[in-house]
């Protein structure tokens, strides 16, 4: 079972870390994406880590702001949002898709899904 937590308020400008922890599925070596979902829009794709621990964008206004890294001790992937805008909002979801898939920008291609984690960039 995948868990996105971190979720928060915070200011323009400002960071937050998500963190996306699995109960009952090794996350070393597996292509984690990480998608978000704002009010009244369709979920899109943020980035994906890829099985050799690339970083592949799907969205381009993320890029130099977020990063993706792998902790296997505690088989938790992170998010780590930098320069947040209002934009940003949204609730945050992490995914991993089918044995044998790699990283894709479509949710459809995804089967295994964590609960989101409220994100809110506001002063």
């Amino acid at each position: 079972q995948l868990q996105a937590s971190g979720g928060g308020l915070v200011q323009p400008g400002g960071s937050l870390t998500l963190s996306c922890a699995a109960s009952d599925l090794p996350l070393r070596n597996q292509p984690v994406a990480w998608f978000r979902q704002a009010p009244g829009k369709e979920r899109e794709g943020v980035l994906c880590f890829g099985s050799r621990d690339e970083t592949i964008p799907f969205a381009y206004r993320v890029m130099r702001r977020f990063a993706v890294s792998r902790d296997t001790r505690n088989n938790t992937v992170y998010l780590r949002m930098t320069s947040l805008t209002p934009e940003d909002t949204a609730i945050y979801f992490c995914a991993i898709p089918p044995p044998g898939v790699g990283c894709r920008s479509a949710p459809s291609a995804y089967n295994h899904w964590g609960r989101g984690t409220q994100v809110t960039v506001s002063s």
